[in-house]
């Protein structure tokens, strides 16, 4: 279950089913909540509309619903999603409020990249709604691409460098608990320096103090012959408060080799140690939020 997220205009909630046989999305719109309270007392009334990406030829919309924390229900199709081209594919989602006798608002968006989800299964996402950026409207592949590896903004670098290594990370830290979750979701453009073929791929981590000690390890199950890897495992440290300044998360992807020692693809810390301005900006989001809520954020793997 996915944790709901609420942007500065509230949060949608959808869900996404592919069928790959049949070249079909399959859109759920199931609820909003959160949304801004208008200054007269009056109830709102919202609606919902699709828009499929980067082509814009697709579009839908549901029914006209009240109330603050309206329900939907609808669901719609979205055809000709090829196999080929789903991962440079997404969504906007636009809610407008429809004052009776007033022109219709944009209350807030949010887009969605087929690339992040799990294609084999269904996937219930909460967006949340943020006012329109009109300095930075998606609907080329690449911004959808963009949007892929990067929760607002961030690298992009994977299609802009010819394919570099990257890992789709997730990060949140409860201060009251104590507790430091890592979610391991996918890669991106994992290959193997002394194979031809997509590599056995894992992902290490590893928990250290400041001065060098291992506090924890863990490690993801293997993905087979996968150059972009969903690997969707998710692990919990228990870090105090006043260490968490402290300590660096090493996180390493290494490729399987039969009889040989493991490969790595390539590596890269977050923490007191981080290895780039990306990887500290991570961190200090995850440690100001402080309520536990998972943070994701696409790192470029640093060559062994």
């Amino acid at each position: 279950m996915q944790t709901q997220c609420y942007g500065k205009s509230g949060s949608i909630e959808i869900s996404l089913l592919y069928d790959a046989p049949l070249r079909k999305m399959t859109v759920h719109v199931l609820q909003a909540r959160g949304l801004p309270v208008l200054g007269n007392g009056q109830q709102t009334h919202t609606q919902v509309r699709l828009l499929m990406l980067p082509n814009k030829k697709q579009k839908h919309k549901t029914k006209i619903r009240s109330g603050e924390n309206p329900q939907y229900m609808e669901s719609f199709l979205l055809h000709r999603v090829t196999p080929e081209e789903v991962n440079n594919m997404g969504l906007r989602v636009r809610l407008y409020g429809c004052e009776r006798l007033r022109k219709e608002r944009l209350i807030g968006e949010a887009y969605c990249s087929f690339a992040t989800i799990d294609l084999e299964l269904e996937t219930n996402l909460w967006l949340p709604l943020e006012p329109r950026n009109t300095s930075s409207v998606l609907g080329s592949s690449s911004d959808l691409l963009s949007l892929a590896r990067s929760d607002s903004a961030g690298s992009t670098t994977s299609m802009q460098h010819g394919g570099v290594p990257e890992l789709l990370l997730s990060l949140g830290y409860n201060g009251t608990t104590g507790r430091l979750t890592v979610e391991i979701v996918k890669g991106s453009y994992f290959r193997s320096l002394s194979q031809n073929k997509a590599p056995d791929t894992y992902v290490k981590l590893c928990l250290v103090s400041s001065i060098g000690q291992e506090i924890s390890r863990a490690k993801t199950s293997t993905r087979r012959a996968q150059p972009n890897p969903l690997f969707k495992e998710t692990f919990v440290f228990q870090v105090a408060l006043f260490q968490l300044n402290d300590v660096t998360l090493m996180v390493s992807v290494y490729a399987k080799r039969n009889m040989k020692k493991n490969e790595m693809v390539g590596w890269f810390s977050l923490g007191l140690n981080s290895s780039g301005p990306e990887e500290v900006a991570h961190w200090v989001d995850m440690r100001d939020m402080a309520k536990g809520e998972l943070l994701a954020r696409w790192h470029v793997l640093v060559d062994s």
